[in-house]
């Protein structure tokens, strides 16, 4: 089957503006479906295309780019030959795959672009560490597009609904309710997509076989992979890019979600741990959220790095992570969220779903946290804080039915005029009460 994907419109975009004055890079996590979208919009809008694996080089394929660049006549020729395809001026698309495998090819954009016959597609994971960028020039001819997990709407597409999501987006723009029956469906969807993630492969099993089963087995064959790029890569600190990786469903799974190093060594700092961290934010496998001391335009200033709470890239993975060592049967997140007994520890996955859609949807993550241990009734935790009509809105994500909201309530009125519309993520239907918007959690897109 073939996955629609929102980034196909974004090389369309490129494409037509850039008219070959540019190449675009495509980089995100491993596994999330860089070289399949890639190829499918060379099938697509090209006349030809070359798709160049730098992971499956050969030795010939790579001295072509270290000897022949200089006559590109030449260079293009050898390619031509070497993979059979006719080259068409203008109607003919390089992808230069795993770039970061082989950083001469990546250099060698500049060149190809300003010599302008062809287009140029890049694919990569991990491309800005190091080893990957090392003794080359970053070709300024580059513009760069983030891939991530298929979100929901794409996930409702590839289960073959492609109204849901419209109506739903009336729903919020009104601050109407769905209704039980639509909000039913659509909370429905949402628990199976918080189940299988937004990984390609395993949504693909998902819509053919409909088993859970056989789609954990390919979430833990992701995350295998993903251990194996972390002892291959991580050299020198590959241990404790590990621990942390191996540590994010228990932090995640505490009340106080924030990320504590304590818990990997016996009197360990955050900054023995900067780069271990750095690794998985730039291997786009984690998603940083980090502590805004003061919630004004430009959080970013008033952050407090050592103080974060990591989430994983896709909530499927976090799902198959937790349970790594069990069979899918054993795994009691699948049955809590099916039979929508989420508890608190359980409701990580409703944040992390959260993180997830505010990232692909352009947002940095913040928080905000403020633990007055002498003054309980000063402490406030809240889990977003995203940008919003030039203001600075929270955001608290609730897994299942709630009482109280005593953090929002403290939060704006101590930032009172400062702040703007606050909102409240949970499982049931749009309602405004008390100046907060409550929405569903499938509506966190739409923010």
């Amino acid at each position: 089957m073939k996955l629609k994907r929102k980034a196909y419109n974004t090389l369309l975009k490129w494409k037509e503006e850039s008219s070959g004055k540019s190449a675009m890079l495509i980089t995100g996590a491993r596994r999330v479906g860089k070289s399949y979208l890639a190829e499918e919009f060379a099938k697509n809008e090209y006349k030809s295309y070359v798709l160049i694996n730098f992971s499956k080089a050969s030795k010939e394929l790579r001295d072509i780019f270290d000897n022949d660049l200089m006559d590109l006549d030449l260079f293009f020729n050898k390619l031509s030959f070497m993979f059979g395809v006719e080259l068409f001026e203008r109607e003919t698309l390089f992808i230069f795959d795993e770039v970061q495998r082989f950083p001469r090819a990546r250099e060698a954009i500049k060149f190809l672009v300003e010599d302008g016959r062809y287009d140029y597609i890049e694919t990569g994971s991990l491309i800005s560490l190091k080893q990957n960028i090392d003794n080359i020039v970053i070709p300024s001819e580059e513009e760069e597009m983030k891939l991530y997990p298929l979100d929901f709407e794409e996930f409702l597409w590839a289960m073959g609904d492609e109204i849901s999501i419209p109506f739903a987006k009336i729903c919020f723009d009104k601050l109407t309710p769905l209704g039980a029956a639509a909000h039913r469906k659509l909370l429905n969807s949402f628990r199976q997509y918080m189940l299988v993630g937004g990984m390609p492969q395993a949504v693909t099993e998902y819509v053919e076989s409909k088993s859970f089963a056989k789609v954990d087995r390919i979430k833990k064959a992701i995350l295998r992979l993903y251990r194996q790029d972390i002892t291959r890569f991580a050299k020198g600190y590959e241990s404790k890019v590990l621990a942390i990786f191996d540590e994010i469903p228990g932090q995640l799974s505490r009340k106080e979600k924030e990320f504590s190093v304590s818990s990997l060594e016996k009197n360990a700092r955050s900054r023995t741990y900067e780069d271990a961290f750095m690794w998985l934010t730039e291997g786009m496998i984690v998603n940083n959220c980090y502590n805004a001391t003061d919630p004004t335009v430009g959080l970013s200033m008033y952050l407090n790095p050592a103080t974060k709470k990591c989430y994983m890239l896709d909530t499927g993975l976090l799902v198959t992570h937790a349970f790594k060592d069990n069979n899918y049967i054993d795994n009691e997140l699948y049955k809590a969220v099916l039979l929508d007994k989420i508890s608190i520890n359980e409701g990580m996955l409703m944040e992390n779903v959260v993180s997830q859609t505010f990232v692909s949807t352009g947002h940095n993550l913040f928080f905000y946290s403020r633990n007055d241990s002498l003054q309980r009734q000063n402490h406030m935790e809240i889990d977003f804080l995203i940008q919003r009509n030039n203001k600075i809105c929270p955001v608290e994500v609730k897994s299942s039915a709630y009482i109280k909201h005593s953090s929002i309530d403290k939060f704006m009125d101590k930032f009172k005029g400062r702040v703007g519309q606050p909102y409240i993520l949970y499982t049931k239907d749009v309602l405004v009460k008390n100046d907060i918007i409550h929405l569903p959690v499938y509506m966190a897109m739409f923010l």
